[in-house]
């Protein structure tokens, strides 16, 4: 079951060429949606501005400061999330993140590739877990509302369109390839509520925080910019320590 791809299996009754397009599909709404999440809100427009305001009143960065800056941004805020203070947080994240890309690519080969090599498939299945590993810890044990404020776990608020839309997509995905494997009844509807949790994951981006994972690369590089010229330097302390959270029998669990 884990070394067969799902899509070459699915191919006897859907064209790969339909297949095909609706990954092309969802990566122009994916682009789309991002550019109109940034036109809508005005991220990029206000991020320049600020820039140009806060280059022009501080002290030169070096060019070889500024590729150590980027390599530091890159290693510690994207690849190892290091913006979360919390362990448990941090390592949901990781995991999640970590399982979206394998999930992803993998999709991405398998469908366009049509392979029967092995190798895709356990990639795509271990991305799948990784991402339910992550996702539910965080939505059940994690989430601020949750951990902090006492809320049911059930509580759904609009910000929590994305995640929800992606394990929706995932969980459906992976029970639709176990049903698949082994020609069990009922594959077809999951087949279908995976298309469609698909579908509303991709499509609702400027709804979403999908977007966010593009902002928070140069967001985390113009606040260490900022610190390396001088422009933070006459800002208070963080308000949002994480110590500052919690109480004396619970330590914050959500930074």
């Amino acid at each position: 079951m884990f070394a067969i791809n799902p899509f070459a299996e699915l191919s006897a009754f859907i064209p790969p060429a339909v297949m095909q397009a609706y990954v092309v599909i969802m990566a122009v709404l994916v682009a789309v949606g991002t550019l109109f999440d940034i036109v809508h809100k005005g991220s990029a427009k206000y991020f320049f501005a600020h820039w140009r305001k806060t280059k022009s009143k501080a002290q030169q960065v070096g060019s070889g400061e500024l590729v150590s800056i980027a390599i530091k941004t890159g290693v510690v805020d994207v690849l190892a999330s290091g913006e979360f203070c919390n362990a448990r947080r941090r390592v949901a994240h990781l995991l999640t993140m970590y399982g979206f890309v394998l999930h992803v690519v993998s999709t991405v080969v398998m469908v366009f590739g049509l392979s029967m090599d092995s190798l895709w498939p356990h990639l795509w299945w271990i991305g799948g877990l990784m991402i339910l590993v992550g996702g539910y810890w965080f939505w059940f044990f994690i989430r601020a509302d949750v951990a902090a404020e006492g809320n049911s776990p059930w509580r759904v608020m609009h910000a929590d369109l994305f995640i929800l839309s992606l394990l929706a997509s995932v969980t459906l995905g992976l029970i639709w390839a176990f049903l698949q494997a082994g020609t069990r009844p009922g594959a077809g509807l999951f087949f279908g509520l995976y298309i469609l949790a698909t579908t509303v994951l991709f499509a609702s981006v400027p709804w979403s925080k999908f977007a966010h994972m593009f902002f928070k690369p140069a967001a985390a590089f113009e606040k260490r910019v900022s610190y390396a010229n001088g422009t933070r330097s006459n800002l208070p302390a963080p308000a949002d320590k994480p110590e500052q959270f919690g109480s004396a029998r619970t330590p914050p669990q959500h930074y």
